[in-house]
């Protein structure tokens, strides 16, 4: 015969009520009676039912994140310290991969199975936050959000980066610069090109159409790309990418085009993934904390799915800095 709560509140001496509290850690319960339940439970080897659990407290536990594009080498390193942050706070995670928002909009998935969701993937025009928001289901972004006003999120000074390496291209003495940016309806794409547009702009610096590139945070955007920019009338001395996968696309095509970096194109990218400082590549980048970019992101969910809703510390801004390895030069 299963063991049941019963069963540990007769050998705790307690009620039924009070196990399924004290098991919960309600701090309503005293310490002492906390521990004496729980050793109660380990003497019978009792395991709390999830299901009966999730009937009394409305709550699952569960949070669901929301990644589209799982063939980037960006998100792995995200998700794992997201599913290591969220599992010290109490929940499980549950990785959702449609290849878009509206296939996930469907998903029974979202309709009471789930406390929270993170969503590491939104696009500007995206419909998801607002249907999520009229179900009342608490979320916040990571890494990129939708642009309003009002989003929760924990995201990157992605306009002070672009700021950085506008500056070191100057300083470097590159006038002919390109930039490869991610797709227009994202706010990585946006803010990363406008701090490196602004920064170049304050130095007198132009940067045409012919020499601006947008296209998915992917490598083939960055090997197709090259091609285009080395076509142009005046080529650029130095290509600054939406990201480090962009980057190494770029990296590749200047290798299959004889195109030699850095001595006649300096190559820059954006996130300082793991894969950047590989010797193969050794790619000049611009930091931030990846893990803290998603511990932050669980934190203001778990603070969200308590209910709060305050303003304050709804946005979470990580800072950049600038890493110089072995694919930038002074322009030749």
């Amino acid at each position: 015969m299963a063991i049941t709560s019963h069963d540990v509140a007769r050998l705790a001496g307690v009620s039924q009520p009070t196990v399924s509290r004290a098991l919960r850690g309600d701090e309503r319960v005293s310490a002492a009676t906390r521990e004496k339940v729980r050793q109660a439970a380990r003497a019978l080897d009792y395991v709390p039912s999830e299901a009966g659990r999730t009937l009394s407290t409305r709550a699952t536990r569960r949070v669901g994140v929301i990644v589209t594009d799982l063939t980037n080498p960006f998100y792995p390193h995200v998700v794992a310290p997201l599913h290591d942050e969220l599992s010290s706070l109490g929940y499980r995670m549950m990785l959702i991969t449609e290849r878009s928002d509206e296939a996930v909009a469907q998903e029974t998935l979202l309709d009471q199975s789930m406390d929270g969701v993170v969503l590491a993937t939104a696009t500007t025009d995206s419909r998801l936050p607002a249907q999520l928001e009229r179900r009342g289901m608490p979320h916040v972004f990571l890494n990129r959000d939708t642009g309003r006003a009002g989003d929760v999120a924990s995201v990157v000074d992605n306009e002070g980066g672009g700021r950085l390496v506008a500056r070191e291209l100057v300083a470097l003495g590159h006038r002919r610069v390109a930039g490869v940016f991610g797709a227009a309806n994202t706010t990585t794409g946006r803010e990363r090109e406008l701090g490196f547009r602004l920064a170049l702009a304050e130095a007198g610096v132009g940067l045409p159409a012919e020499r601006v590139v947008r296209g998915a945070f992917e490598y083939d955007t960055g090997y197709r790309a090259l091609s285009t920019l080395l076509d142009v009338r005046e080529a650029p001395t130095a290509v600054f990418c939406g990201n480090d996968v962009v980057a190494i696309g770029v990296l590749n095509a200047a290798l299959a085009a004889g195109v030699r970096v850095p001595e006649e194109l300096t190559v820059v990218g954006f996130d300082d993934l793991p894969m950047a400082a590989w010797e193969v590549f050794r790619l000049t980048t611009v930091r931030h904390d990846l893990r803290e970019l998603s511990r932050q992101a669980a934190r203001l969910l778990v603070r969200r799915i308590a209910g709060d809703t305050g303003a304050e510390g709804r946005r979470v801004v990580l800072p950049t800095e600038f890493v110089p390895r072995a694919t930038h030069a002074r322009v030749p």
